[in-house]
């Protein structure tokens, strides 16, 4: 429950500190005292959204800060799951600033909205006019039935199990396409890349097979050219061979006589010995020399056969060949792992689907059981407020789509009066009517809710005279079990309180201020009575106000 709150520079609040107690309490004042202001200054202590426009004094930050005792509530697991110092007593804090940023504070730790927010679903119910008009929603309506039914459970697993299986068809989808078009091309890729498989490629050969090639296609000019090399090199008396020893012989006779020539004798002594090596490896080679037209001729096919797969695949090299008969062996290979994750991701599908069933079955058998107990109880507690003759039809229909609470449709069809067919709550109830049922859920829900507090924002209207005072007496049961807040213009509501708290708003000079004061009992019956018969208060208005508190 809530125990305090404090708004520092908020809309028309410059300053305003107050205590709350558990049990049924009352706020009144007259339109635009700023009875809203105090609901959004809470809003905004759970988490939502705020402007600059939120500030009465644009230089200075906003603070609102709202003080709950949370030891009955089961909540230290929120806390642990959010990293959260957990205290009964948890302070909620918000700051705006000046330069329209804010600030969220959960026990001084700093916290996101989202936190915040989740945190305020376990507080605080704050029943507006507008939720009223929610009740005919087919997902509000739901939530009611379930809430009876005890399904939270059921249906917290099977959105999970649903975000699940929506993923898994997802992919499914995904990968069904991909092999749709690994299909097409596949029988291309395999002709492609049995045409590389077949063409035997190793990487460098083809400049070895261009080298062969050039040799064997040229091997009577090479012959030629080798044979009178060495012819050149081994003449007896004029060939390189001999003049190089020559030249050898008369450095050995003057090497002594200087380092240069000593020198001279060493690069000869070299270069003698370099060219007895080359003579040799052109004999080698020469021997080696063999015309063999069917060697060339393979050569020749084999290197057509690299000219053609390069030019067909538009490179340049045996290895851009090999890296693409590489990529064509990897595509065909995942076509086989595609199967694969599709068969195995059917078969999840599959076990989701019959989970989903199951678990939808479940929350519909449920549904089914507390629709009779939510249709008495409702019928029960509307009679005492002035519909006697009043009738639900609520019909759940099991379907085959999967919808984010089961796979259940909902018809949720009221009569007010006899005589009078049944039609959609949305169509045919008036305002007052609305405001009463819903009244009504919320009694009812109060049995089965463990939320701490609940806030009516003029759930009163369109409803006077006993019915009020019916009204006033259901509220006043539900505190019994939970904190319940009424904003009332009805002096028949505010009776029923425990206690009574009174907003006003006043001018100093140039400055407009809202003010929540708790009223003695004294002050409560005449504003009470004031609320019967205006601001001029009668005498019966005052024995009135006195009956009605009594």
């Amino acid at each position: 429950m809530i125990t305090s709150l404090s708004i520092k520079n908020y809309a028309l609040i410059e300053k305003l500190a107050i205590d709350f107690s558990k049990g049924f309490s009352i706020i009144t004042g007259e339109t635009g005292a700023g009875k809203s202001i105090i609901l959004g200054a809470l809003g905004l202590a759970l988490g939502k959204r705020a402007d600059l426009t939120s500030l009465k004094n644009k230089e200075e930050k906003c603070v609102i800060e709202a003080h709950f005792n949370i030891s009955k509530y089961n909540l230290l697991s929120f806390f642990e799951a959010n990293d959260l110092d957990y205290e009964d007593e948890t302070i909620i804090r918000r700051e705006i600033l000046s330069s329209g940023k804010s600030r969220a504070f959960i026990n001084d730790s700093p916290v996101n909205l989202q936190e915040l927010q989740e945190l305020g679903l376990f507080l605080i119910d704050i029943h507006s006019q507008h939720q009223t008009r929610e009740l005919s929603e087919e997902k509000v309506q739901f939530e009611i039935i379930d809430a009876i039914a005890n399904n939270q459970e059921f249906i917290l697993e099977y959105q999970l199990l649903l975000k699940s299986y929506k993923s898994d068809k997802s992919k499914l989808n995904a990968l069904l396409k991909k092999q749709a078009e690994f299909a097409k091309e596949q029988e291309f890729n395999t002709f492609l890349l049995d045409e590389l498989i077949l063409a035997q490629l190793k990487s460098g050969e083809q400049e070895s097979l261009e080298a062969d090639f050039e040799k064997l296609n040229n091997v009577e000019i090479i012959k030629e050219a080798i044979d009178k090399s060495l012819a050149i090199a081994n003449e007896e008396q004029i060939g390189v061979f001999h003049n190089l020893k020559e030249i050898k012989v008369s450095l050995q006779k003057i090497a002594s006589f200087s380092p240069e020539y000593f020198s001279l004798l060493e690069r000869i002594s070299s270069l003698t010995i370099e060219f007895d090596d080359i003579s040799d490896e052109l004999n080698r080679s020469c021997e080696k020399l063999v015309n063999d037209p069917e060697q060339l001729e393979f050569i020749n096919q084999k290197l057509q056969l690299i000219y053609n797969l390069q030019k067909k695949h538009q490179v340049a090299s045996v290895d851009e060949l090999l890296e693409i008969q590489t990529n064509l062996e990897n595509a065909l290979l995942e076509i086989g792992n595609l199967e694969d994750e599709i068969s195995s991701l059917t078969i999840s599908i599959q076990q989701k689907i019959n989970a989903l069933d199951d678990l939808s079955a479940t929350i519909h058998k449920n549904r089914l059981e507390s629709i009779p107990v939510l249709s008495q109880q409702l019928i029960a507690i509307l009679e005492t407020l002035g519909m006697p003759n009043v009738r639900f039809k609520i019909n759940v229909n099991s379907t085959s789509n999967y919808f984010e609470n089961g796979k259940d449709e909902l018809q949720f069809l009221f009569s007010a009066n006899k005589g009078t067919d049944f039609g959609l709550l949305k169509k045919v109830a008036s305002g007052g009517e609305m405001s009463r049922i819903m009244l009504a859920v919320k009694a009812i829900l109060a049995q089965y809710s463990k939320l701490p507090t609940l806030i009516f924002d003029e759930i009163d209207s369109g409803v006077s005279g006993e019915i009020a005072i019916k009204m006033g007496e259901i509220m006043e049961e539900m505190s019994h079990k939970m904190q319940i807040f009424a904003i009332t213009h009805l002096p028949q509501i505010a009776a029923k309180g425990k206690t009574h708290f009174k907003v006003s708003k006043s001018t100093v000079g140039e400055d407009t201020q809202s003010e929540l004061k708790l009223l003695s009992n004294a002050e409560r019956v005449i504003e009470i009575a004031e609320m019967l018969s205006g601001t001029v208060v009668s005498d019966s208005a005052l024995n009135h106000a006195k009956a009605l508190l009594n």
